[in-house]
C-alpha cells in the first residue's frame, strides 16, 4: 500500500483477490505476480514486502528443519515451527495490506480526509517490519549454526527479510508524512536497521 498521492482510478475487479475466487494468498505464484503487475491499486508494495518476509521465514523454517545434526532434534523442531508461524503471519498481511488500501481509496472517493485510513493501514507494514526483524534474526542464527549445506538458504532468508523491512519502513514514512505517526516511522526505521545489521553480518559486508 502506497502513500497519500492521487488515488488511482478503480473499476470492476479492483477489489483485492476479486476474480480469483478467494484471497490473494490463495493465488498461484503466477497468479499473484499477474495481479501485482496489473493496473490496479492492489496488491501493491505492502503486499510484496509481506511476501518477501513470508518467503524469508519459510526459508528459515526449512533450514532449521534440516539442521537436526547441528542443532539437535528439539531445537531444530522449535526453530522450524517458529519460522513457519512467522511465515503464516506474514502471508496473512498480504491480504490485509490490500484491504487497508481499499479503505484508503474508499475514503478518498467519498471525499473524506484519508489521514485516518492511512494511519490505520500503516499498521500492516509496521507488522511486516516486526516480522522481518524476527525472521532476519532467525535466519542469521541458522546461517551461523545451522546445516552448513544450507547456509545459502539462511543467508537468502536474511536478505529477503531485509528487503521486506526496508520496504515496510519506506511505506510507513510515505503514508504518515505530515501527520502524527505515534513513533511508528522511527520504530520501523529501527527495525529496518536491525535487519540490515543481520544482513551485513551474514554476508560480511
Amino acid at each position: 500500500m502506497t502513500g497519500p498521492g492521487p488515488a488511482p482510478s478503480a473499476g470492476p475487479g479492483d477489489g483485492p483477490g476479486e476474480g480469483a475466487g478467494g484471497t490473494l494468498t490463495e493465488l498461484s505464484v503466477g497468479g499473484f505476480l499477474a495481479a501485482l503487475a496489473a493496473p490496479r491499486p492492489a496488491p501493491s508494495g505492502g503486499g510484496a514486502a509481506a511476501l518477501a518476509v513470508a518467503l524469508a521465514a519459510s526459508l528459515a523454517a526449512m533450514t532449521a528443519g534440516l539442521s537436526e545434526r547441528q542443532l539437535g532434534p528439539a531445537e531444530a523442531g522449535r526453530l522450524a515451527a517458529q519460522g513457519r508461524d512467522m511465515s503464516e503471519r506474514a502471508a496473512e498481511l498480504i491480504q490485509a495490506d490490500a484491504d487497508g488500501y481499499q479503505a484508503v481509496l474508499a475514503a478518498r472517493r467519498a471525499g473524506r480526509n484519508a489521514g485516518a485510513a492511512l494511519s490505520a493501514a500503516s499498521e500492516v507494514p509496521m507488522r511486516v517490519a516486526e516480522l522481518a526483524a524476527a525472521a532476519a534474526s532467525l535466519g542469521a542464527g541458522l546461517a551461523g549454526g545451522g546445516n552448513p549445506a544450507l547456509r545459502g538458504d539462511a543467508v537468502t532468508a536474511v536478505l529477503l527479510a531485509q528487503a521486506g523491512a526496508a520496504a515496510a519502513a519506506g511505506l510507513i514514512g510515505i503514508n504518515l508524512a505530515g501527520q502524527p505517526g505515534g513513533g511508528r516511522p522511527a520504530r520501523a526505521r529501527q527495525l529496518a536497521a536491525e535487519t540490515a545489521a543481520h544482513a551485513a553480518a551474514v554476508t560480511g559486508s
